[in-house]
């Protein structure tokens, strides 16, 4: 069973490159302004430009508009959207290529029920929940409040080269998703946890054959 690894919140060519190079399948580039991790659109077009084939780019984003997405869009060829608000499917999917849909843990909230209303994800990112922060918390959730769903399941939330086995063993999800337990700052990437954690996920998978 191999788990697939995004690590998300990159700012920096050197990160990028180095987490593919340890074996990352997808890179995260946060298009939301308040974010610490946030970049422009001119330094996301610098680190595609330079990524090998074969490695899948995400932009993220928090309840932005049609048209600065389209705007976006026309500058920087990503593979995969992903949307981190409170985006209904109709917005999720008028841009031409597949997204995932990130949704928050929050307590009462009936996650299934709120799966259901995007059909049209590739996948359906579950993240801890803070009141006021969209992602990024660096909090974990209670993994066994996770519900069976219909899309791949990527999981997210305080993930860290640490605790991501266990997530693994407990959850086995599609994806995992990382980003601040990898870092040596906020938008700057650690190599060796990055590679720690890449080596965790594969560990799990060489385990279960």
């Amino acid at each position: 069973m191999r788990i697939r690894v995004k690590i998300c919140g990159l700012t920096r060519l050197e990160d990028a490159l180095t987490a593919v190079r340890l074996g990352a399948d997808a890179l995260g580039l946060v298009f939301y302004p308040p974010s610490p991790r946030a970049v422009t659109a001119e330094r996301a077009r610098t680190i595609i430009a330079s990524l090998p084939p074969f490695v899948t780019t995400v932009g993220l984003f928090v309840n932005e508009t049609e048209a600065a997405i389209r705007t976006l869009l026309s500058q920087v060829p990503l593979d995969l959207l992903q949307f981190h608000g409170d985006e209904p499917e109709a917005d999720c999917c008028r841009y031409a290529r597949p997204y995932i849909k990130a949704l928050r843990m929050k307590d009462g909230v009936d996650i299934e029920e709120q799966a259901q209303q995007y059909q049209t994800a590739a996948g359906i990112l579950l993240d801890s929940y803070q009141q006021g922060v969209p992602g990024g918390t660096g909090q974990t959730f209670d993994w066994t409040r996770i519900p069976a769903l219909a899309q791949p399941l990527i999981l997210a939330g305080g993930l860290d080269p640490a605790n991501v086995h266990t997530a693994i063993q407990a959850v086995r999800p599609y994806a995992v998703d990382v980003s601040g337990g990898v870092e040596a700052a906020k938008g700057i990437k650690d190599q060796q946890k990055m590679a720690a954690f890449i080596n965790e996920v594969g560990s799990f998978a060489s385990s279960e054959k």
